[in-house]
Order: C-alpha cells, then structure tokens, then sequence
C-alpha cells in the first residue's frame, strides 16, 4: 500500500467512527429523554446541540486549516469528541448533555472539514466521485451500526457511552501515522477577506450546498425524532433501531453506484434523480406507517436514493469551485448540513407537537420534492472528462 492509500485508509476509518458515535447519539438520547417524559419539542432543541457547535466553530476553523494544516484540526477534534462522550454517563441532565452535544459537533465538525478538504484536495477529478464515495460508505457504514447500539441501554444506560468514547479513541489515536499537508495557497480575489471567498464561493457553487443541507436535515430528523414518531405508533425499540440502520445500509449499498455515475454523467442529474425516487419512496411509507416492516422497507429504499446526497454535493461543488477556494467550499457544505440539520429537530418537532401520530413522513417527501425542483431548475452541469 503507497503511502497515498494509507493515508486514505487512515481518514475513512476516522469518518467511520465519527458515523458511528452520531449514529448512536441521536437516538439513544432521544429514547432516553422520551423514556423520561421529556416533551418532543425540548427534545429536539437538545438534538440541534451537535449542529449548533458546528455553526459556532465555521467561522474560526478555515485560518487555522490553512495557516497548521489537516492534521492538527484533526487530532483537536477527535479529542473533544471522545472526551464528550466519555463525560456523558458523569452527570444525566438536559443542560450538561446539551453543552456535551454542542462539544461534540465542534469536534466532529473540524474533524470532517480536515478530512474532507483533504480528499477533495488531493483527489484527482476522475476519481473524485469514487473516492467520496468510498468516504461517504465509511460514514455511512459507523452511523448503520450505531443506532443498533442503543437496546444497549437495557444494560446499562452508560454502557452505549463508553463504548463509543473508547473506540473513537482508537480511531483517533491512527492520525499519528500520516503526515501533515496544508491545503493550496491563495491567490488573487480568493486571497482578500474571508467574506470574499465566502461569496466568490458561493458565486460558483451555491447549488451544490443544498444535498448537505438535505442530508443533514434526514439525519438528525430520522434519527433524532422518527423514534418519538415511532415509538407513539407502538413500534419496538429494537425495531426502531433496526428501521433507522436500514436508511443507512440502503445508503451504503447505492454510495459507490451513484458516485461512479456522478463520474460519468455528471451530479446534477444523479442528485435531482434522487431526490425525486426519495420524496416518492417517503410519500408511500406515509400511507402505510402503521407497519414496522413496511416502513423498514421504505426506509432502506428511500435510503438507497437519498443516502449519498452529502458525498454527491461535495462532489458537485468540486465540480463548480476553483481548487484554492475548495476549503471555503467544504466549509460551506457543512454549514448548510448544520443547517439542515438544525431545520430537521426543530421543525419535526414542532410538527409532532401539533400532529403527534401523523404525517411526519409526508413532511420528509415534500423537503425532498422541493430541493429536488429548485436544484433542476437552477442547477448547473459541468462534464467530468474521463
């Protein structure tokens, strides 16, 4: 293996981890909150914790990428994450986990810009599609297993903690065997102020920024309050678990597919085409959501189209940005998924407030619906030379 392919492999086992501790956290607080009769609506404000440290740290983590490189960012942020975790079981309360919630999207949110931009930096374009692909199956794969982890709560309701403090710990410890990089020097308009190279990105590649911003609104949403949905309709909480992991195995088996293609025949005709499979394959679980294994089964498919649209947008605005401006574009890409990702617990929780049993799969169809059409009609396609 070169030294290039270690240091990949190094990266996409980091996501990997990181997946998994997200997955995991969203729904197992939610049960647990749930279980103790916190209302939906203050536990969805809880969830948006993570996604609130991700929009307080944008702003102050491009400077220092560019000026220490990736890996610095990277071992700062795992660290806070682990830490985080490990502190959850010390004091059970809806303020502390909230601040510990918060650490953890500073964490997690420096940990995937590094990573990102790295891939994205040094990827050749033909392989581009593939290689995120493969990061996004990495993700993909740990946020699959983590939700599967939350019946361990019958144990111990520490005991899910630990677990992913610790093994974060040692995916974090493999950033000590890669080198650092910086990411390309600026130059010309993109060397001014940072409002400049946030709007000269924006310029070129706003379009790209809403799948991240639809992925991380069906992140935290499914995985944040469709247990509270589903828990009211009486579904099992090891069927929950079960529900929710097969949207991320319905990603994972559609992310390399759908990047190649991106390769092939550009993103923007692989993401309108999945957002619309995903808004039909929501709008039909709706009708039949008194059925755990049908619902399962919408999920996994709705999945297999939706599951990738935050790989596919990094892709795509790679596709639209110069290289130097290419950390201030995967800065904004996951700031539109804090976005999203704030939307969905805030806005899902309001819903189950006014219509506690009903319809919470309808809302999910008509967002993708509506991204799908404005990405259409306003989206640019570049050919990817192969």
């Amino acid at each position: 293996m070169s030294y290039e392919q270690r240091r990949f492999a190094i990266l996409v086992i980091i996501v990997s981890i990181s997946g998994f501790s997200q997955g995991m956290l969203l729904p197992l607080i939610s049960v647990i909150f749930e279980g103790d009769g916190v209302s939906s609506t203050l536990n969805g404000l809880n969830a948006t914790g993570l996604y609130i440290g991700t929009l307080l740290i944008s702003p102050f983590i491009e400077q220092p990428l560019r000026k220490y490189g990736y890996k610095p960012i990277i071992l700062l942020g795992g660290a806070l994450v682990f830490v985080s975790l490990f502190l959850f079981p010390l004091w059970k309360s809806v303020m502390f986990w909230f601040v510990l919630r918060l650490l953890i999207g500073i964490g997690d949110h420096a940990l995937h810009f590094s990573t990102q931009t790295w891939i994205t930096s040094t990827t050749a374009t033909h392989k581009l599609g593939k290689s995120m692909s493969i990061y996004g199956i990495s993700f993909g794969v740990g946020f699959a297993v983590g939700p599967l982890f939350v019946p361990l709560i019958k144990i111990s309701e520490s005991f899910p903690f630990i677990i992913s403090s610790a093994l974060c710990l040692l995916a974090w410890s493999l950033i000590f065997f890669v080198k650092n990089e910086k990411p390309e020097a600026l130059a010309g308009d993109a060397n001014e102020s940072g409002f400049k190279r946030y709007s000269l990105a924006i310029k070129y590649g706003w379009i790209a920024f809403l799948p991240p911003f639809v992925y991380g609104f069906l992140e935290s949403s499914l995985n944040a309050l469709f247990p509270v949905y589903a828990l009211r309709k009486d579904f099992d909480v090891a069927y929950v678990s079960v529900i929710l992991a097969g949207f991320s195995i319905g990603a994972i088996v559609m992310q390399f597919p759908l990047g190649a293609l991106g390769d092939k025949i550009g993103r923007h005709k692989v993401i309108v085409s999945g957002l619309l499979a995903g808004s039909i394959f929501f709008l039909i679980g709706n009708f039949f959501e008194h059925s755990e294994l049908f619902v399962a089964a919408v999920f996994f498919f709705a999945g297999m189209c939706v599951g990738s649209m935050f790989s596919l947008g990094i892709t795509y605005m790679t596709d639209l940005t110069p290289k130097e401006l290419l950390p201030t574009g995967n800065l904004l890409c996951g700031i539109f998924f804090s976005l999203g990702s704030l939307t969905g617990p805030l806005l899902g929780g309001l819903y189950l407030e006014i219509f506690p049993s009903n319809g919470f799969l309808f809302v999910i169809s008509l967002m993708l619906l509506t991204v799908a059409v404005i990405i259409q009609f306003f989206g640019k396609s570049k050919k990817i030379a192969i």
